[in-house]
């Protein structure tokens, strides 16, 4: 029995049925059949497959209307069946690309998302993450709509068709199939077999969307997916340890889109302004919209007021975009024309044309294999043909199949921009399905617009302003502040918003905030939140320029709005809080600016003016008139905060008429302290208060300035209610009857607040107030002159606000001065302004009450300067004088570190200076007091630089000036002085004042009794020649060289001050006698800033605690100011004879590294000479043959300038360049290339010997380049300032190098955080003051000279006392070990003298502790173990991507590559130069032996150190500490055998020493138990009982065997103590190992004494050898102890030791003795040598010779 399916064709017209094809099978739409039958086809096939004949089958008889269990036959050619009730259409599933003419595609399927119904089935093949593959059918799924009618299937058949998703790489004709069933035709029926393809090939059927809607969504899906990768990237390399590059952060904030479609391409920039906010500007229109991705990978997008699902797929033909419920689209990928690509995957059958062939355009070129189908794919233009593959090639979609040499370039379509305006549908998601719209709202809910304030938050977390904004981030912070018109400024919003600002600022700034200061580049390492946390982070502090700018505009219209409302009394307390926290952010950084700010709004905050202002009020009325004058002279602490003129001023329109006069006098007796006022009093002439109508008070006084007795000046002041009596005064001012008031006093008691409370109207009203007062002056300029007014001065009292100031002269011409803008009116002539104006050129920075503090640039451009000056009304005597001068400098410091961050100054450097009018005279002081008031000064000074160096370095004060009073008749003005160039030093001047005036004309030094002018005290020369050097070294990050004394000098004081009271402290600390090069040599020159060469030097003499009398030390250092530091040939000259001196006299030699590498240029004559031969000069692209000079030009060169061969062009004579040479010209002076690349190795070969003959040390500041770095290593020790690093080569020009910014700062590359773990740095300070004292700290610990031993100081610590801090056999840190420590809250002492261990190399080789220290006040080189476990980091490559972190642990007591090449390092340090006796506590268990290890080197590095003990000529002691132990190769490296002339080994009584650790070595030597066991039975009594009983023939093996395994763990243990009796020091001692036990307690003093003693044995014996060079060292050594035996009488270290110290000249006569002796051999040796004639000749005329020498003497 067979079964098949018959297909028909039925004509409608005839209504005929024709037959088409039998399938011997079951076609895929037998549900149709199913469904119109209800007969189970498939089931029916298997009944007939059984021989169930058609008429039993219960479906065909129910077909027939018969019953199912009945038997009745069925006439199937005759009876009727019943008619059907229902009708089903299907829908085939395929992978078919209906934009494509239906061609198959291939690949992964994702998701199938389809729901059976009632009214609908269905079913696919291949579901969630299948696979269609190229060569399968392309169907895969099957759908079935029934309903009662064909219409009701049809719409059944739509409706699913539209719930159905389908998400993958395949293409699906779905949206296709809708419109199909929509179509009017299918609708109606009236389809044909032609149908279909008609409609294909007119394409009539399409997907219905809106263009612009697509387009947009498909930027969006593209925005997204770039962002999501691009943060996937980022994030990948930040969990390897690279930080992102600034590039990828652009991508992530702003970034362009592509798309193409119609022909038209759509650029689209987009900007993100938000987490998920994106801005999308194409053509003349802007698109805001909300992203949100879903978990299936689906992106809700809100733009307007429209929502979407859009998912896509990215292949190579372009994108593939499904917008849900509406339609898929594909954008294709913009393509080369000359390419010819697959469109699908496939396999390559046959090309069609050969290759070289030309080919039409539309003309089929190759067919490919795809399901099962052949297809030929056209050629979009006309060309000539190339194959790129052969024949069964598989391909992908997007494959280059071919390449076209395109016959008409020109008649290519091109894909054209798009331009003009972008409109969306207005409702684009008409058709979605109303559920999924409400999904997609709900999903979106959280994205609604935000508000003003969320986005400016939005644009601090570094996402990018929307274009549609005409406001930057500062200008939307302007706008809470901005009325609209008709409205206030809603302040509470403000202040609410502001706060919140401020708040995501901190959290964002909070972590970088904490790296300021040598961290910076540590981001990754110290963020202790996860890398998308992290991330964000980043992306807010990459653009802290704005943000730092949108925050200040912030705090500033705060400061605005809070100054119109008076005071704000409910500033809410996080908005303090966070002002607070603003205000303690790092100086540097970037966050200066916002200090300042916050700062100044703080201090408005904390002074609001109505405070105890109704107490003032009853102070007044309490108070007598009579009394007034003490009252405004009161030093009463509690009462002086009363009577600030601002509060004053604000009585002078109170209601009481006694209350304003008495606060008339008492605003003019403030105004006026200092000043000499009498007679005081209210003008009451009727004359002139009638005729000054406008006035309601009139007071006249006189006075005298500071310093001037008789001269009385008269001032006049009138107090008028308000501004409206401008105009009466105008018209009618009276003036008392004085002919001449030098100056007036205009006090306005009320200037009304504006009622509009915007700022802007404020702005207004204030211009308008000073242009109405300034018209007022003008006016009454005349009446001014008349009265011989010299000046005008005008207070403005506004209400619940601090007045206005405003000063007019008669120099000026009457106009206002608006640098003194602010200031009260005394104060110009008390700080002494006007002698500053006639050099300087002011800009204020701030004026307060009592100090103005402003930025000064010279005359001449040349420099600028902060000057800080105040004046002082404390009255001091001289037992206070020194407190309140220190106290007067740190304020002036606070003043001056507030503002030294603002705008105006940050990028600027100038030099600080600060002056102080001490205006009270010093109480009870004479003229003989002047000296006295030096020296008290000084000692404030000298405190001052000691304790606050550092922050005199940040602050960059370079002068301090005091001007002070005796308390004489009349009194007496002083002037002291002290300046960063001369040390500190102070200086004092007896001033000469012009009489009437009071001011200083003159200025008598009072130790030289030279006699200066004002200008020569105002800008002596050094300081002027320096001042513009300094700003050129500060703002490479360092200190001007010719500065560097003066930090020594404050550095010396430092130590001194740790060691001995102030009066002990020698004078003179410090005398530098600057060496410069003259001809071949260094000579003493001073050069004081004048030199020319980049490289100065000084010999300095030092008096140290160490070396109280002085001790000499060599100083190099680049000049920052001459050409970048950088080296030329001078300059390297002058270095390597500074070097050479150093090695010579054997004197420790500093170099202070600031430069730029080696110098490069080029001859600059040559380059306005230069020709250039092109070779076509019509078309310059085609390039250039050779450059030239005319024959003219080459004439008035000098010879040597260039390397030439002469051509003849058209009769020219042209000089072609062979080589630029420059000798004798002038650009060529001091080197431009190779010629300093020569003295590079000159000095870096000198640097080399310099290390092995001398003690050598660097220090880094500002930074160090190429040979810079290179003299830092070659000297090994360094020093590194925080910001100073040492590199090779610029980050700048690596990136370059590297195409992208892949680095950003010079510490990346040699900062502290690369060359403090890698060894190259071995001490890292904070700045050039620490950076000094680093310096003499190191060199407390080495000799005088290379030659000479360590000076041993008076112990400060007792040697005879116990160490007390006892190491564990637990893991401990041996730095407590050597400096101390608290246990248990009680501080136990350790082996060095306390607080005199200073550990280097910290960051390196961390296993091993190394460092510098005093035992008993003898100092010592210490090399120790770290017994805890480490971790080495390995940072990643910034400049490969591909690179990671990487943590290696290391475990204790182990030397590691690292830390085996540090110990070799240490020693070499300490040999050489530093004459160091060296101690190790020796603790290790030996090397690490692992793979990575040996190939890092560890055997290399571990030789170093037996290569520097060898090398060692000083005592070394090796000492195992307690619990310490040493093993196996760490034995043999450190063997006293290895140097046995210096070197000696100790072991503690609880130390170990041997090959293996016990456990290990009884597992050998007791044969894995095997001696173990027989132990035991030769040991334990129940053992041998069962060993008898066997030996009688019993079996008791069960019974030996429990027993042996009971006892085994403790015999285990027995056998491990057994061996480690062989580790201890009773055994080390006894074999000679070691060469004595010691108890750790009373180490300090053995050992103190026994390297005491052998450190001035080997001085002796070094002697000996040196005078007598043919004595062997064990013979020099014997000799030396004889001596000793005989003059000590006694041979113990302390007698030896104390013996060869006390009596150094008997030694050294010994020494001499012995080399007569060693001389006389030598001539006896030599005169036995000659013949025996020759003998009596030479003996004959020596005689003669020394009866001549002795006749001379």
């Amino acid at each position: 029995v067979g079964a098949g399916t018959v297909e028909y064709l039925y004509k409608p017209a005839t209504k005929s049925f024709f037959f088409l094809e039998l399938n011997p099978r079951l076609q895929v739409e037998h549900p149709v059949t199913e469904g119109i039958t209800g007969v189970n086809v498939p089931a029916l096939q298997l009944q007939i497959g059984m021989g169930i004949p058609l008429s039993r089958v219960p479906d065909i008889r129910r077909f027939y209307g018969l019953d199912p269990e009945g038997a009745s036959s069925v006439d199937f050619l005759n009876d009727e069946y019943v008619y059907p009730t229902k009708h089903v259409i299907a829908a085939r599933i395929t992978a078919e690309n209906p934009d494509d003419g239906f061609r198959p595609t291939s690949g992964k399927i994702e998701r199938v998302r389809f729901q059976s119904s009632p009214s609908v089935w269905g079913y696919f093949s291949c579901g969630v993450n299948g696979k269609i593959h190229e060569f399968a059918d392309s169907q895969f799924g099957h759908v079935f709509a029934s309903g009662p009618t064909r219409e009701h299937a049809r719409k059944a058949l739509q409706l699913a068709l539209r719930s159905m998703l389908i998400k993958g790489e395949i293409r699906n004709p779905v949206e296709y199939l809708i419109e199909l069933a929509g179509t009017e035709d299918f609708r109606n029926n009236t389809i044909d077999t032609a149908w279909l393809d008609r409609l294909i090939a007119e394409k009539s059927v399409k997907t219905k969307f809106h263009e612009k809607d697509m387009i947009f969504y498909a930027a969006c899906w593209r925005a997204h997916v770039l962002v999501k990768s691009q943060t996937a990237k980022i994030l990948d390399g930040m969990r390897r340890g690279h930080l992102p590059l600034q590039a990828d952060l652009r991508l992530l904030q702003a970034f362009r889109v592509e798309l193409a479609h119609e022909s038209v391409k759509y650029n689209f920039a987009v900007s993100r302004t938000g987490q998920d906010a994106f801005a999308f500007t194409v053509g003349e229109t802007t698109l805001e919209a909300c992203f949100r991705e879903q978990p299936d990978g689906s992106l809700y997008v809100k733009a307007g007021g429209s929502v979407a699902q859009i998912s896509g797929v990215e292949d190579p033909l372009g994108l593939r975009l499904c917008v849900e419920g509406q339609a898929t689209i594909t954008f294709p990928t913009i393509r080369d024309p000359s390419e010819l690509r697959s469109d699908f995957n496939g396999k390559v059958v046959r090309f069609l044309h050969p290759d070289g062939a030309d080919i039409l355009e539309g003309e089929p070129f190759v067919e490919l294999e795809a399901m099962k189908m052949i297809m030929s794919l056209r050629a979009a233009n006309s060309g000539k043909i190339h194959h790129s593959l052969s024949a069964g090639a598989i391909v992908g979609a997007g494959d280059l199949l071919a390449t076209l040499e395109l016959a008409d370039p020109s008649k290519v379509q091109m894909v054209k921009p798009f331009s003009g305006t972008f409109v969306l549908s207005k409702e684009p998601d008409v058709d979605t399905p109303s559920d999924l719209k409400r999904q997609i709202s709900a999903g979106l809910a959280v994205l609604d617009v935000p508000s003003r304030g969320q986005m400016i938050a939005t644009m601090l977390c570094g996402y990018r302003p929307s274009p549609t904004l005409s406001d930057s981030g500062v200008g939307a912070v302007q706008t809470l502040f901005k009325s609209e018109e008709g409205k206030e400024v809603d302040l509470t919003e403000a202040l609410t918003v502001s706060s919140m600002l401020i708040a995501t600022f901190l959290d964002n700034e909070r972590f970088f905030a904490g790296l300021v200061g040598g961290d910076e580049t540590q981001i990754i390492k110290r963020f202790p939140g996860t890398p998308e946390e992290l991330l964000a982070k980043i992306l807010a502090h990459d653009v802290l320029k704005d943000n730092v700018e949108v925050i200040a505009s912030c705090l500033r219209s705060l400061s605005s709005s809070f100054a119109l409302e008076g005071s704000i009394v409910a500033l809410p307390d996080e908005l303090k809080k966070n002002l607070q926290e603003l205000e303690a952010l790092p100086d540097t950084g970037g966050y200066g600016q916002l200090k300042l700010v916050a700062h100044r709004l703080m201090l408005q905050m904390n002074k609001p003016l109505t405070q105890r202002r109704e107490d003032v009020r009853n102070l007044l009325v309490d108070t007598a008139r009579k009394d007034l004058p003490s009252l405004a002279n009161s030093y009463d602490a509690e009462r002086r905060m009363y009577f600030g003129l601002d509060l004053i001023s604000s009585f002078l329109s109170d209601d009481d008429h006694s209350i304003r006069m008495k606060a008339a006098e008492l605003y003019i007796l403030r105004t006026y302290r200092g000043y000499t006022i009498d007679d005081i009093d209210t003008v009451e002439s009727k004359e002139v208060v009638e005729n000054t109508p406008a006035a309601v008070l009139h007071l006249s006084w006189s006075f005298s300035p500071p310093g001037v007795l008789g001269g009385k000046h008269r001032g006049y002041a009138i107090i008028v209610p308000d501004m409206e009596a401008y105009e009466s005064l105008k018209k009618s001012w009276m003036m008392p009857a004085y002919p001449d008031i030098e100056e007036i006093h205009i006090l306005v008691a009320k200037v009304p607040v504006v009622g509009d409370k915007r700022v802007e109207k404020h702005e207004e009203a204030n211009q308008q107030v000073l242009s109405n007062t300034s018209s007022l002056i003008a006016a009454l300029a005349a009446s001014f002159d008349g009265k011989q007014c010299k000046k005008v001065n005008v207070m403005l009292g506004h209400i619940g606000r601090v007045p206005s100031y405003l000063h007019y002269c008669k120099s000026s011409d009457w106009k206002e001065i608006s640098e003194y803008r602010g200031m009260r009116a005394t104060l110009p002539h008390l700080i002494e302004l006007s002698p500053i104006q006639s050099e300087f050129t002011l800009l204020p920075l701030q004026h307060g009450r009592v100090f103005a503090l402003d930025l000064g640039t010279s005359n001449d451009k040349k420099s600028e300067v902060v000057f800080a000056r105040g004046a002082s009304h404390v009255r001091t005597g001289l037992d206070t004088f020194e407190a309140t001068t220190l106290g007067d400098l740190l304020t002036s410091f606070d003043i001056i570190e507030r503002f030294l961050h603002s705008p105006i100054l940050d990028t600027k450097h100038p030099a600080a200076h600060i002056f102080v009018h001490m205006v009270p005279p010093i109480c009870k002081t004479t003229d003989r007091d002047l000296k006295y008031v030096q020296v008290l000064f000084a000692s404030a000074v000298q405190q001052c630089v000691a304790e606050y160096g550092p922050r005199i370095l940040k602050l960059r004060i370079s002068r301090i000036e005091f001007k002070v009073w005796m308390e004489t008749t009349p009194p007496i003005a002083m002037r002291l002085v002290a300046s960063s160039s001369l040390g500190w030093e102070v200086k004092a001047f007896q001033e000469t004042l012009e009489e009437g005036t009071g001011c200083t004309v003159s200025f008598k030094n009072l130790d030289s009794q030279e006699e200066l002018d004002t200008m020569q005290m105002l800008r002596p020369p050094v300081e002027t020649l320096r001042s513009s050097k300094r700003g050129i070294a500060r703002a490479a990050g360092s200190t001007y060289i010719y500065d560097f004394p003066a930090l020594f000098r404050i550095s010396l004081m430092k130590l001194w001050l740790k060691t001995v009271d102030a009066e002990q402290i020698p004078s003179q600390l410090i005398t530098a006698k600057e060496l410069a090069l003259e001809g071949d040599e260094l000579i003493e020159k001073d050069q004081a800033g004048k030199n020319t060469t980049g490289m100065v030097v000084w010999l300095l003499t030092l008096k140290t605690p160490e070396y109280p009398g002085g001790r000499d030390v060599v100083l190099i250092g680049n000049d920052m100011t001459i050409k970048a530091g950088s080296f030329g040939v001078q300059e390297d000259e002058v270095f390597q004879k500074a070097s050479a001196l150093a090695r010579a006299r054997g004197l420790p030699r500093v170099y202070i590294a600031c430069n730029s590498g080696a110098r490069l240029g080029t001859v600059e004559e040559l380059k306005p000479l230069v020709q250039i031969a092109w070779a076509d000069p019509k078309d310059m692209m085609k390039g250039f043959e050779y450059l030239y000079l005319k024959d003219s030009d080459m004439a008035t060169l000098p010879a040597d300038s260039v390397r030439s061969h002469s051509v003849n062009v058209n009769g020219e004579t042209r000089h072609v360049l062979d080589a630029i040479l420059g000798i004798n010209l002038p650009s060529t002076k001091g080197g431009i290339g190779v010629e300093n690349l020569q003295g590079s190795g000159l000095i870096a070969g000198e640097t080399s010997r310099a290390y092995d003959e001398t003690f050598t040390l660097s220090y880094v500041t500002g930074r160090s380049v190429g040979i810079g770095a290179y003299l830092n290593r070659l000297g090994q020790r360094t020093i590194q300032m925080v910001h100073g690093p040492m590199i090779l080569t610029g980050y700048q020009a690596l990136n370059k190098l590297l195409g992208q910014q892949v680095y950003t700062t010079q510490d990346q590359l040699g900062g502290p955080h690369i060359m403090v773990p890698n060894g190259v740095t071995h001490e890292l300070v904070a700045n050039d003051q620490d950076g000094v004292e680093a310096i003499l700290s190191w060199i407390a610990y080495v000799p005088e000279t290379a030659r000479s031993v360590p000076r041993v100081l008076a112990a400060t610590d007792a040697v005879t006392r116990k160490v007390q801090f006892m190491p564990t056999k637990s893991p401990y840190d041996p730095r407590h070990m050597l400096a101390g420590a608290f246990v248990d809250g009680e501080y136990r002492p350790g082996f060095c003298d306390e607080g005199s261990f200073r550990e280097y190399m910290e960051g390196w080789g961390k296993t091993v502790v190394v460092g510098r220290g005093r035992l008993g006040g003898l100092p010592i080189g210490i090399v120790a173990v770290e017994t805890r476990a480490v971790t080495r980091h390995v940072i990643a490559d910034p400049a490969d991507s591909s690179s990671r972190d990487i943590f290696e642990p290391q475990a204790g007591q182990v030397w590691y590559p690292d830390s085996a090449y540090k110990t070799a390092q240490a020693i070499r340090d300490f040999n050489r130069g530093e004459n160091l006796p060296l101690v190790i506590f020796a603790n290790w268990r030996g090397f690490s032996g692992g793979t990575r290890d040996m190939y890092s080197e560890v055997l290399k590095f571990g030789a170093m150190i037996v290569d520097a003990l060898v090398d060692y000529k000083h005592p070394v002691t090796i000492y195992i500490p307690p619990n310490g132990e040493l093993r196996g190769g760490a034995w043999v490296v450190l063997d006293p055998k290895i140097n046995p002339e210096q070197m000696e080994m100790f072991a503690d009584v609880e130390a170990r020493g041997g090959i293996l650790e016990p456990p290990a070595a009884a597992e050998i030597v007791f044969k894995q138990d095997r001696h173990v066991l027989e132990m035991m039975h030769r040991c334990d009594e129940a053992l041998r009982q069962l060993d008898s009983r066997a030996a009688g023939g019993e079996d008791v093996a069960q019974a030996v065997k429990e027993r042996e395994k009971l006892l085994l763990p403790m015999y285990r243990q027995v056998s491990v103590s057994y061996c480690d009796l062989h580790d201890r020091s009773g055994r080390m001692k006894g074999l000679g190992a070691i060469h004595e036990e010691l108890q750790w307690a009373d180490s300090r003093e053995y050992l103190h004494w026994r390297i005491r003693r052998r450190v001035q044995e080997n001085a002796a014996v070094r002697e000996m050898m040196a005078a007598v060079p043919e004595i062997s060292r064990a013979e020099a050594l014997a000799g030396v102890q004889e001596l000793c035996r005989r003059g000590a009488a006694a041979s113990g270290d302390e007698a030896v030791a104390t013996w060869l110290e006390a009596n150094g000249p008997e030694v050294a006569a010994r020494i001499e003795l012995e080399r007569q002796r060693a001389v006389e051999a030598r001539i006896y040796e030599m005169v036995g040598a000659l013949p025996v004639d020759r003998q009596v000749g030479l003996v004959r005329d020596l005689l003669g010779y020394v009866r001549v020498a002795g006749s001379r003497k």
